[in-house]
């Protein structure tokens, strides 16, 4: 308790720091508010001044803020950089400006920092495993309180040598002494933003870390300077912009953080094989970062921990199965499996299928129609597309509009399942098919459909009973099928044994 108290002195100290910069007026209006709850104090010209609290938005006088209180303000905290930052030396408060065309200072924002002690405990395991870790999440949610925590943890207790990288001096705080928040970690300061990634390899070549962490990696030159780093057998920890592995991807600066995209022009034979197009998304480099962590909030992550599978099953049209964790009010970590949305309502079985009167009723729900019934033609199916969603068995959609609520009636309503593909093209549209009716090219249908029945038995017996399930020997086209089925369930099942006999063993669901 005692620990406790003086942690939170030492928060209102520090903001107390934030305060003194501020007009005697401003004080005066701040000091009624709780300041432990206080984020940030706004003052823009011509405006009245406001303090930003979690709930509301207090406007702390009613006349509005003149130069001369920008000019007091400005003289009282450091020195501004390049990226228009600023702080209070030996805190981690941050003053950013607004300037005007002629570079007038026009507004300012005091956002407070504080260091959130046991803060990381949600990623503990992830930080002692030794592996580089990627956190993404939009602005403000706490990427950089979690890197600081970060820092302190492996430094102090696991004393281990680590390096942070500071490029605005908001992990470690202003002035030449570190703030007590990275614990004993070292702190090597930037220049400028655009010499972040020198600093980086500086780091490397010069002081023998063991783990670098750094905050937001922005350029293609502090990607390749990431790449550099984790090659040379040190942990990285950092954060870069985006807020999910998904988008990461798509940002061809930053991609190649997670591997990299190349486009692939394949055989005729290859795509016949794959039953996709000539030219097809790959990954092309082991990922730099083999941890994904994207923040959905302070005490909720979802955790990708191996981030080469998570971005192939993206190329591949697939949402890729995540890990979401949440930090209870009692500090419980609640751990659960995140299902991809393309799994957004279980497969029918093809017994189920087949054992229906007629083809199966496919609805495309804002989709092409025509291209659905050419790609129906093309596989050959036993199914139609039907006019309405009342009378399907399957409904197929974007996976943007998951959220739609007329759909989710529609689900709800009726006994058909929710399929949902990320573009409407063929391509996408064949690889659902394929899934959905389990097709496998050279293969009797009996062959598929004994190995269906016998999947869905096996997994039946692992969810009820709780045991291991041993397979009968198959294929190896006829496993991937399985290992699709099994996982669509929420199990996992592993390989076993040498061809000709090698086979799937479904694992019993963890906690039984």
């Amino acid at each position: 308790m005692k620990n406790s108290r003086k942690k939170i002195s030492e928060e209102t100290n520090d903001t107390l720091l934030l305060v003194a910069i501020l007009p005697a007026e401003l004080q005066a209006a701040l000091h009624r508010l709780p300041l432990e709850e206080l984020l940030e104090v706004v003052m823009d010209l011509g405006r009245p001044p406001e303090a930003r609290l979690p709930e509301r938005v207090v406007r702390l006088a009613e006349r509005p803020v003149t130069h001369e209180e920008l000019t007091h303000v400005t003289a009282l905290t450091g020195e501004f950089g390049d990226d228009n930052r600023a702080g209070i030396e030996r805190t981690l408060h941050r003053i950013s400006a607004i300037r005007n065309r002629k570079g007038q200072i026009v507004g300012l924002t005091l956002r407070v920092g504080r260091a959130v002690f046991g803060g990381i405990e949600i990623l503990r395991d992830l930080v002692e495993s030794g592996q580089s870790i990627l956190i993404l999440g939009r602005p403000g949610v706490g990427k950089t309180t979690k890197l600081r925590e970060m820092a302190r943890v492996l430094a102090d207790d696991f004393l281990k040598r680590v390096i942070v990288i500071d490029t605005s001096n908001e992990i470690a705080g202003d002035g030449d002494i570190p703030h007590r928040g990275i614990g004993g970690a070292r702190r090597m300061q930037v220049p400028r933003v655009d010499r972040q990634h020198a600093v980086m390899i500086e780091a490397v070549e010069n002081h023998m870390p063991e783990v670098i962490i750094v905050d937001e990696i922005g350029t293609e030159a502090e990607a390749a300077a990431a790449r550099t780093i984790a090659e040379r057998g040190v942990q990285l920890i950092g954060t870069a912009h985006g807020t999910t592995l998904e988008n990461l991807i798509k940002n061809p600066t930053l991609s190649d953080l997670v591997g990299g995209v190349q486009v692939v022009t394949l055989s005729d034979e290859e795509a016949r094989r794959r039953r996709t197009t000539k030219t097809v998304s790959e990954r092309r480099a082991p990922p730099t970062f083999e941890i994904v962590v994207e923040m959905v909030d302070r005490d909720e992550v979802i955790v990708h921990r191996d981030t080469a599978d998570a971005v192939d099953a993206i190329l591949r049209g697939f949402a890729p199965r995540g890990e979401r964790r949440e930090q209870g009010a009692d500090g419980q970590i609640h751990v659960r499996d995140e299902e991809p949305l393309l799994a957004a309502t279980p497969p029918p079985a093809a017994a189920e299928l087949a054992e229906r009167r007629g083809p199966a009723r496919v609805y495309p729900y804002a989709l092409s129609r025509d291209l659905l019934e050419r790609v129906i033609r093309s596989l050959r199916l036993d199914a139609r597309t039907v006019g309405g969603p009342e009378q399907a068995d399957v409904i197929i959609a974007l996976r943007s509009r998951s959220d739609d609520l007329r759909l989710k009636r529609i689900v709800e309503g009726g006994g058909a399942s929710l399929h949902l593909i990320k573009r409407n093209t063929a391509n996408e549209m064949r690889r659902l098919l394929e899934r959905i009716f389990h097709l496998a090219e050279g293969m009797e249908e009996d062959e598929v459909a004994q190995m269906v029945r016998e999947t869905e038995a096996g997994i039946r017996q692992a969810l009820d009973e709780g045991v291991d399930v041993p397979l009968a020997p198959r294929r190896p086209a006829l496993r991937k099928m399985q290992h699709r089925l099994i996982a669509g369930h929420g199990l996992v099942a592993e390989s076993s044994g040498r061809e000709p006999e090698r086979h799937l063993v479904i694992r019993a669901p963890e906690g039984e």
